[in-house]
């Protein structure tokens, strides 16, 4: 297991390399710079040659690239030319507002799909399946950026439920942290939930049709053992798959919900990033998602032995 690790660590490397490469040379195909965000209209080129030489951006582009990747190599991602706050220490305070939208996410989306797709799958043909089937059309179809201003109206301003936006940090109030993020991570997961409830459908109509499952459906094991514990395990391998994927996914996809709700997370300090045109900060940003990407998808490999032990490393 350490060594399938360690060698999955090591192929995940030219993978970051590669995006390291995207991110530092993607940004600067943006019209204007760091520098021209800074001062505004109206400037000399006078100070905008002193800062160009102070943020060091007078330089060749693959020098600044490599200066740039000597410094991520030692753990220091730069300092926002906003701020003047070191990127890595902004990124770590914004990480535990989108890690919960996350987790918000992924959780309704497993407690919703997995059964769901069980069921229509059990039923196939029935009215769950039919139900399960525009669920899953509707979640994939409807944007959640659209879904999430519907629910601030629904939510916030016709019933009063729910906050329309913001953040209390869960240590400060648990229960107003909850009330603050039940919408985004419902409409964000929405989506996910879609898709993971396609994938389980799918991979128990596979599994039920094995021979394996008709000898112990002859056998005259019960109904519900069969179901769980003989077809719902196996097909959960490419659910992990799925779910791992759309986790990553949605570390950098939350630009749009944490821009709805008004949410400090990684995804808003990424459009702010873009908007001053904050190269440092938004390299930084891009990096530090592509690192939790490549583990999460590690992790989701990691588990696949635990729920099926043929897989060998």
């Amino acid at each position: 297991m350490l060594r399938y690790t360690f060698r999955r660590l090591l192929l995940a490397l030219p993978v970051l390399v590669g995006i390291s490469v995207i991110a530092f040379f993607m940004v600067r195909l943006v019209p204007g710079d760091t520098v021209t965000a800074l001062l505004g209209a109206h400037y000399s080129e006078a100070e905008a040659a002193a800062l160009r030489q102070k943020y060091e951006l007078d330089r060749p582009l693959v020098v600044q690239y490599f200066v740039w990747l000597g410094h991520v190599l030692s753990g220091d991602l730069g300092v926002s030319a906003f701020t003047g706050e070191p990127v890595l220490g902004t990124i770590v305070s914004r990480l535990a507002v989108t890690v919960q939208l996350v987790v918000i996410s992924i959780g309704f989306a497993v407690l919703v799909a997995v059964p769901l797709g069980v069921m229509a799958a059990v039923g196939r043909g029935g009215r769950t399946d039919f139900v399960a089937t525009v669920f899953g059309l509707l979640g994939i179809s409807v944007p959640g950026f659209w879904l999430g201003v519907l629910f601030i109206l629904l939510f916030s301003l016709y019933l009063g439920w729910l906050p329309s936006g913001g953040f209390v940090s869960l240590v400060d109030d648990p229960v107003a942290n909850l009330r603050h993020m039940a919408m985004p991570g419902l409409a964000l997961g929405m989506a996910v939930a879609a898709v993971v409830m396609r994938m389980t459908r799918g991979a128990m109509l596979d599994v039920l049709g094995e021979d394996y499952v008709r000898m112990a459906r002859a056998k005259g094991v019960p109904r519900r053992r069969l179901i769980i514990r003989h077809a719902l395990r196996n097909a959960l391998i490419p659910v992990v798959t799925v779910t791992g994927i759309q986790a990553g996914y949605l570390l950098g996809g939350s630009i749009v919900i944490e821009q709805v709700f008004s949410l400090p997370g990684i995804g808003l300090l990424a459009l702010q990033a873009i908007t001053n045109r904050d190269y440092a900060l938004l390299q930084g940003t891009v990096l530090f998602v592509a690192v939790a990407f490549v583990l999460i998808n590690l992790l989701v490999d990691l588990i696949y032995a635990r729920l099926d032990p043929r897989i060998e490393y």
